[in-house]
């Protein structure tokens, strides 16, 4: 990769890391759902009108829309409400690579190479140890774990439509599929926030709305998801997929060092033993058991 697209590469990372540092900022004065239901609105408008829609079956959209725009921060944004810490959260999303992997196996009938059953074993037994850490009261709710380790789940489904939205069309246009997809989750969000919070709260929200908040969705709409997904389809476009996905790897690291420089969070030594045991999983999926690939990668 040319050295301005591995900078341009890298600030996307960072704007993906610190993406949940501001979820966690932006909840402190806004409901989760509507929070999330806000940002795909300047998402969607006024881009729409600038973009054609993308030439795939309404089907796809509306369950690429679902499952990855709806499904995936539906579950995460409830889940930083509710404790998580923001930079685990990061790291445990991650899982969705290993969701995907077997969703695949299932969907597609793609068969697992023994890279991908390590990396896969190697991650379920980080989540046992975030798991139990959780349950020894270290700081991270159950129900916040379960939540992100969901919106994985959903992120993982959405992959699984990307993929089936790949194989309907032979050049799918990245910011296209980004901005119509933005509108599918706008209405259930809005419904679960009116069902979850109820109008007392969403209005007592819009009201009071600060600056800070309004910031937190201009970052959230157009720096993590308008620029950081132009950006990366526009890499993935002009690269081999081998040099630019594992990238992302790199995205729960920035998240867990902005977490803990910016909003003081720490792990404990179990934490960060089962966050190892993820990001080895992670490792191992990408690159396998040589070193020299991903030297050769970077």
């Amino acid at each position: 990769m040319a050295r301005k697209d591995v900078l341009l590469a890298m600030l996307v990372v960072v704007a993906w890391g610190l993406n949940f540092v501001v979820i966690k900022v932006g909840l402190h004065a806004m409901p989760p759902l509507m929070l999330a239901g806000l940002r795909f609105v300047l998402v969607a408008f006024p881009a729409l009108l600038f973009v054609a829609r993308p030439k795939i079956p309404l089907s796809l959209l509306l369950g690429y829309g679902l499952t990855i725009s709806f499904g995936q921060f539906a579950f995460l944004f409830c889940a930083i409400k509710f404790g998580m810490p923001a930079g685990l959260a990061s790291l445990v999303l991650q899982a969705q690579a290993f969701f995907t992997i077997v969703l695949g196996a299932g969907v597609f009938g793609e068969r697992l190479q023994a890279k991908q059953l390590v990396g896969i074993t190697l991650a379920i037994l980080g989540v046992l140890v975030l798991i139990e850490s959780s349950l020894t009261g270290q700081h991270v709710p159950m129900v916040g774990f379960i939540l992100t380790l969901a919106g994985a789940f959903s992120w993982a489904c959405g992959n699984i439509f990307n993929k089936k939205i790949m194989q309907h069309t032979s050049r799918p246009a990245v910011m296209s599929l980004v901005v119509w997809s933005a509108l599918i989750p706008i209405v259930p969000f809005m419904l679960a926030s009116l069902v979850v919070d109820g109008p007392a709260a969403i209005l007592q929200s819009l009201v009071s709305i600060d600056v800070t908040t309004l910031l937190s969705l201009v970052y959230l709409a157009f720096v993590a998801t308008i620029i950081g997904y132009g950006i990366w389809g526009s890499l993935l476009g002009r690269y081999e997929t081998w040099r630019v996905a594992p990238l992302s790897l790199l995205v729960p690291v920035v998240g867990m060092a902005s977490a803990a420089l910016l909003l003081g969070e720490t792990l404990s030594v179990w934490q960060l033993l089962g966050a190892l045991l993820v990001m080895a999983g992670l490792y191992i999926n990408v690159f396998g058991f040589r070193l020299r690939r991903a030297v050769q990668a970077g």
